[in-house]
């Protein structure tokens, strides 16, 4: 698995890249065995190409990031930055001959300071680690993806991701304060800050969030914490339709109510779990709409919400009693994604954003593509914040059925462009969307990407082929 400059292929390019490479990192940093390189190839989308690595690299000090970025700009050599590959665009697969800069080694909490409300991280920290570290110091760092468990903070910083709690906390991007940087010639550069206020000059912190490694390669973040909240209790609602839990969560939010999450899962999402986890969710339910509050009075904001959730329609609403009840209704949120993997094998996992207004026509329309293409197809969602995912499950197997998910997922895109919507809520373009994201921006908006792009990285080596 590991390969000294002796053991390594000694093809010229190649034999020169693992030379330069070594003589700035320890031998066991360098991976070139194709059965352990192969492991790195790819995240987890499905439809994106996925090239051959030249090596794999997992440095450990901001000193050897430089050197990687130096030898690879000498050579030019294309550097795909990773994290733990959780990710469902493709923006993380390596291409022909590249080095894959897994920064999952580079996990250290470098510090935690309750007056300032910071965190400073390496990119590799498991965002389930950073957050049951801050609670120790009675604070929260809210973004929580579904993968949180095993996604790492430098992979949220790339895609800018959310999760649940988006509706009241809001999405990675308002939590990075500054960034240490490691430019695509080897240079570093800081962004940002570590106070609560700063404005000095353009905000290039907020430009390298959602850069999917396309700008260059985050070593440290500089994070804002939040007070530890009270825990939350959760309330389920069942509904007859789709439209008619679209119509509660309008109701919630024009209200002025500020739940902590606001969760739908249709039907078909159900069902699913269901058959997974034998959780004995009501499969009579046509959407079932989860609310959270982490109020002082969790209580009577859960009994306003159920009055709006009956007012527009619900056959049932059901208030945890207590945080472990209320924990077990996320977990059925939680496995979501997982369970209509197994309906099929392979999913397709979209990601539209519409207005909250138009999250019924959203479901609506999607219910119509997958009537059209004969497939089954489950939506669940982050409803407060109008963040979809429609799940597209097929055979890999079958051609006929795969070509029908791929053009239902881009019926499904351009639908939600059609609502006023972004192909991308928190999922990143990658490789899946690259063609969408053209879309979405207009000719002169793909023109300014490129210039912002051509400024950081003139030669094109960080992670090529992605957004645009």
């Amino acid at each position: 698995m590991i390969m000294s400059r002796i053991e390594a292929p000694r093809d010229e390019v190649t034999g020169n890249l693992l030379d330069r490479l070594l003589d700035g990192l320890p031998a066991e940093a360098v991976l070139t065995d194709p059965d352990v390189t192969a492991a790195y190839a790819h995240d987890m989308a499905s439809f994106c190409p996925a090239g051959t690595p030249a090596a794999v690299v997992l440095p450990r000090t901001v000193e050897q990031v430089q050197h990687v970025l130096r030898t690879a700009t000498e050579l030019r050599v294309p550097v795909v930055p990773q994290g733990a590959r959780t990710g469902l665009s493709g923006g993380a697969n390596a291409s022909d001959g590249c080095l894959v800069l897994s920064l999952t080694k580079m996990d250290r909490i470098l510090e935690i300071s309750p007056v300032d409300r910071i965190a400073v991280v390496e990119p590799g920290v498991v965002n389930a680690v950073l957050s049951r570290a801050v609670a120790e110091h009675g604070l929260s760092y809210p973004p929580d993806p579904s993968s949180w468990e095993m996604c790492t903070i430098g992979g949220n910083i790339g895609t800018a991701s959310g999760g649940l709690c988006c509706v009241k906390y809001g999405v990675t991007a308002e939590y990075v304060l500054g960034l240490d940087v490691v430019l695509a010639d080897g240079r570093l550069m800081s962004t940002g800050r570590r106070t609560a206020k700063g404005v000095a000059g353009y905000d290039l912190t907020r430009l390298f969030v959602g850069s999917e490694g396309s700008l260059g390669v985050v070593v440290r973040a500089t994070l804002a914490l939040k007070p530890q909240p009270p825990r939350q209790l959760v309330l389920a609602a069942e509904f007859a339709s789709a439209a008619a839990a679209c119509d509660a969560v309008c109701r919630i939010m024009a209200d002025g109510h500020v739940p902590s999450l606001l969760e739908l899962m249709d039907r078909t999402t159900v069902k699913a779990v269901n058959e997974l986890t034998r959780m004995g969710l009501p499969e009579t339910t046509e959407a079932l709409l989860l609310a959270a509050f982490d109020t002082p009075d969790p209580v009577a904001d859960l009994a306003a919400v159920g009055a709006l959730c009956e007012a527009a329609g619900a056959t049932q609403v059901v208030p945890a009693e207590d945080t472990a009840e209320s924990e077990l209704l996320l977990q059925a949120r939680r496995s979501s994604l997982v369970a209509l993997e197994a309906v099929k094998g392979t999913t397709m996992i979209d990601d539209v954003c519409v207005p909250r207004s138009r999250l019924g026509d959203m479901l609506e329309g999607v219910e119509r593509i997958a009537e059209k293409y004969r497939l089954t197809i489950g939506v669940c969602a982050h409803a407060g914040d109008g963040n979809t995912h429609p799940t597209v499950c097929f055979d890999a197997a079958d051609p006929d059925e795969a070509r029908r998910a791929r053009e239902s997922f881009d019926e499904i895109m351009a639908l939600g462009l059609e609502l006023g919507g972004t192909i991308t809520g928190e999922h990143g373009v990658g490789v899946l969307k690259k063609e969408w994201l053209a879309r979405e921006l207009g000719p002169v908006g793909m023109e300014m990407q490129r210039r912002i792009k051509q400024v950081f990285d003139p030669l094109g080596i960080l992670n090529p082929g992605k957004l645009f």
